[in-house]
């Protein structure tokens, strides 16, 4: 199976402005090549619970039109999520965009009741994996982090279920310890890639991140960017994955 490169975009957001967040996107990916684009949760506007203002129809939506347009013009998927409005019901969505437009959609089951996302925003209520260029890849956000058994993985005929889980996330400083742990921990416990992509500066709500953006391999080590606003493309390798999996095959014998 073919290497996978992905590129972790460490962006500072900027609060409630789509169209300037785009045009930050295209500047710091401008000389990016890659198979996949991650992208921070909610990447037009921040970490926001002003939903009714900031909400798109899905089917009518102009930021997944520039997620296709761009994922088009670099040849490579994108996942982040945004704000989306169904049925009269708004849900932080996840939308991995690929290169010809089809969109895989997850909804952020674990909504964040700390910042009131709980009173705003709608649960999802299944997981989701899609299959890119061979890989097996689990879509998650943010706050699903803490709440392992939305990412245990299973082998099921003599596959696992998927090879790399991606945490796109707003996930403050002062917790910062809590995301790099427990990203080596679904990691480890799920023998697969974990990357988490996270955000850079400051919020609205005067809210300090660090960034810490990462890929983990199944083994726990990690590969962290910098502290800064940043874009850094990693190659994950298959055969990596297949030897770690072959020295400890634990996850063939999980029965829960």
């Amino acid at each position: 199976m073919q290497n996978l490169s992905v590129t972790l975009v460490q962006a500072d957001q900027i609060w409630e402005n789509k169209q300037a967040n785009f045009n930050n996107y295209r500047r710091l990916l401008e000389n990016v090549a890659t198979d996949l684009i991650v992208l921070p949760e909610m990447f037009n506007t921040g970490f926001s619970m002003n939903a009714q203002s900031l909400a798109e129809d899905f089917n009518d939506s102009p930021s997944i039109d520039w997620l296709k347009e761009l994922a088009q013009e670099k040849q490579a998927a994108i996942y982040t999520s945004l704000i989306i409005e169904e049925n009269e019901e708004y849900y932080n969505r996840g939308v991995f965009v690929e290169p010809k437009g089809t969109i895989t959609v997850y909804d952020k089951r674990q909504t964040f009741s700390l910042a009131g996302e709980d009173k705003v925003f709608n649960a999802g209520k299944k997981k989701t994996i899609v299959e890119y260029k061979d890989w097996k890849i689990n879509l998650q956000i943010c706050y699903d982090l803490r709440f392992p058994e939305l990412s245990l993985n299973r082998v099921e005929n003599d596959r696992a279920e998927y090879d790399l889980s991606i945490y796109v996330a707003n996930w403050p400083e002062k917790r910062i310890s809590h995301w790099n742990a427990l990203l080596v921990a679904r990691a480890i416990e799920n023998q697969s890639y974990v990357i988490g992509v996270n955000r850079f500066g400051v919020d609205h709500n005067n809210l300090q991140y660090n960034g810490c953006s990462q890929l983990v391999n199944a083994l726990g080590e990690t590969t962290m960017l910098q502290p800064s606003e940043t874009v850094e493309t990693i190659e994950l390798k298959y055969s990596k994955l297949d030897e770690i999996r072959g020295m400890i095959p634990f996850i063939k014998d999980r029965k829960c």
